[in-house]
């Protein structure tokens, strides 16, 4: 039986995959609702599971948010996946992502930008706690925060 990282890795590989295909066939300069159902079609076709825009609920202290995010795919209840399609990845995308990953406990996020010239070079993967994860959805409180 393969280990929780070598699945990971499978998966990762899967998705890189995938939107590499769709690259290929679309190209650069779509909107995010052009490229989203052809990635999921193409996840189908790898027979990989997958859920996609999955309302995130956000604890704060004794507040809880309900659909305080929503990333665009979970595959494999581990890997968070994020569309982007701007000509560059921002320092706000990467942001999201990592707390997208934070939020769902998930080990690994990836962030695809197919406003990318080449696909490859629009892939930003995002870890967690590799390959574990956390816990779902809790925001640190300060005393659980390192200080700056």
């Amino acid at each position: 039986m393969p280990t929780l990282q070598e699945q990971i890795d499978a998966i990762t590989f899967e998705i890189r995959g995938a939107a590499i295909t769709v690259h290929r066939r679309i190209g650069p300069g779509c909107l995010e609702r052009a490229y989203a159902p052809c990635f999921a079609y193409e996840l189908q076709r790898r027979r990989l599971e997958f859920v996609r825009e999955v309302p995130i609920t956000l604890l704060y202290d004794d507040l809880t948010i309900q659909n305080a995010y929503t990333p665009d795919f979970i595959v494999g209840g581990i890997v968070v996946v994020e569309i982007k399609v701007g000509s560059v990845i921002t320092a706000t995308d990467t942001a999201q992502l990592r707390t997208y990953v934070r939020l769902t406990g998930c080990p690994v996020g990836l962030l695809l930008n197919f406003g990318a010239a080449l696909m490859k070079d629009g892939i930003v993967r995002q870890v967690n706690n590799f390959p574990y994860g956390s816990e779902r959805g809790r925001i640190p409180s300060l005393d659980m925060c390192d200080e700056e």
